[in-house]
């Protein structure tokens, strides 16, 4: 059996807008968005490969928060799963510094406005979910019973 390894991708928002970046690497995946992110590293946990990749791609200061449920597959043995995550207080804002040449921030209405990669569309999609208190989930400022 193939060992699986873990690619993070940030569900970064700012209030109700969420980060998308424009690939600019490799040329097959050039000007296609996605969620930042990256491999997780041998000796490293999902979040902390999370709060490393977004320093390095994007150059903020993060902390991941929590899974969104689900897991895509990419080309094998890669398979991505998805964090929302915020900026620390202290962060500069995001830059394009590797792999991407563009950053957007997009609003619930601008979600599907851009050309998200495959396996994002997934993530992006069980974003919406978990968001609006899907399955399993209670929306934001719903009443306890």
């Amino acid at each position: 059996m193939t060992e699986r390894i873990v690619v993070v991708a940030a569900a970064l928002h700012d209030g109700d807008r969420l980060l998308a970046a424009r690939r600019s690497a490799p040329p097959e995946l050039a000007g296609r968005w996605e969620l930042p992110g990256g491999k997780v590293e041998q000796g490293e946990s999902p979040e902390q490969a999370l709060v490393r990749e977004l320093r390095e791609e994007l150059g903020v200061a993060t902390q991941a928060l929590e899974r969104i449920p689900g897991e895509w597959p990419l080309r094998s043995p890669y398979v991505l799963c998805a964090w929302t995550a915020r900026l620390l207080p202290h962060s500069p804002p995001p830059e394009p510094l590797q792999d991407h040449d563009a950053l957007r921030w997009l609003t619930p209405d601008e979600l599907w406005d851009v050309d998200w990669l495959d396996q994002d569309v997934e993530a992006v999609r069980a974003l919406e979910t978990f968001r609006s208190g899907g399955p399993g989930r209670r929306a934001a400022g719903a009443e306890r019973a």
